[in-house]
């Protein structure tokens, strides 16, 4: 079994590579020559393959030496305030790369499964009678990333009734765990407690909006869940991935808080504050899990535990 992970490197790319080379999957995985590579290099089992997805020629003579069995999309510009500075560059990296890789699949007749990693923010402006929020629920995207994602799960859904492509899309919850990016909040909270204890930053946490409801699985329940989809999950279906429960931004912050012994204060940040925020997200994985059996297994606790754990041992 060969599998093809796009975004190796970077947070569930890292993590989908361990899953797989755990169960003896031959993983080859596409980086740029900016990637950052701390994420994998830990990982001596896998083979690094330079593309840029951008490039049409690139990815058509990627997957044609190759010839994957499974593709992991994972590949994508995933911070939605970045969406905001940047929007034609957010929705041309999120969509060329996707349609270069089923263009390539679709010219040589490969018979290859495809996951694609969308996004609960799809959903967008959810009505409070709308949770827990089904896949049937209407899309109302407040972000260039959301509508980016709406761009890829409609396309792998064309490409399936078009041209018979075997792919998935995983409307995917928020996720976090060890390696989460410094920019998505959880990590963010975790780095800065970690700091403010080692003394490398004044005692102060500097936050955005505290008052978000958001769905958070750990990432390593989470590419369980993508190994699942293409191995039980029907090709042209949408999957939601998520816990099924959901909190506060400020509660979260209080738990990562309650795992340290340094008096921290909280301040506001004007600057973490975004034009408009999706104010609560909350899946309802019930579909996917009657399918493919999958539920998180993982505690929220323990996940955030991980998450300090690993900033603190950061240098």
């Amino acid at each position: 079994m060969k599998a093809l992970v796009t975004g190796i490197s970077g947070f569930v790319g890292s993590h989908m590579a361990e899953f797989l080379l755990q169960r003896n999957v031959e993983v080859i995985g596409t980086i740029r020559h900016r990637s950052r590579m701390d994420h994998i290099k830990h990982l001596n089992d896998i083979r690094l393959v330079e593309c840029e997805l951008r490039d049409p020629f690139s990815v058509e003579n990627l997957i044609q030496e190759i010839k994957p069995d499974l593709i992991f999309h994972l590949a994508a510009q995933s911070f939605v305030p970045t969406s905001w500075n940047s929007p034609i560059d957010t929705i041309h990296n999120n969509v060329a790369g996707q349609v270069n890789i089923m263009e390539a699949l679709r010219r040589f007749d490969l018979p290859a499964k495809m996951q694609i990693a969308c996004s609960s923010e799809e959903y967008g402006h959810v009505e409070p009678h709308e949770t827990p929020i089904l896949e049937t629920n209407p899309l109302r995207p407040l972000s260039p990333y959301a509508v980016s994602k709406v761009a890829q799960d409609y396309l792998g859904y064309q490409y399936h009734k078009s041209y018979g492509l075997h792919i998935i899309a995983t409307r995917t919850f928020n996720h976090t765990g060890p390696r989460r990016g410094e920019n998505f909040v959880t990590s963010n909270f975790a780095k800065q407690i970690a700091q403010i204890e080692k003394g490398k930053k004044s005692p102060v946490l500097h936050v955005g909006n505290l008052t978000a409801k958001r769905d958070f699985t750990d990432v390593r329940d989470v590419v369980r869940a993508y190994w699942l989809a293409l191995e039980k999950g029907r090709p042209g279906e949408t999957y939601n991935i998520a816990s099924g429960t959901c909190c506060t931004i400020r509660e979260m912050l209080d738990l990562l808080l309650s795992y340290s012994n340094v008096k921290i204060s909280i301040q506001e940040d004007p600057a973490r504050l975004r034009p408009s925020d999706v104010e609560i997200l909350l899946g309802d994985y019930s579909k996917f899990h009657a399918e493919t059996g999958w539920k998180p297994e993982i505690p929220f606790e323990t996940t955030m535990k991980d998450l300090l754990q690993y900033w603190r041992d950061q240098p």
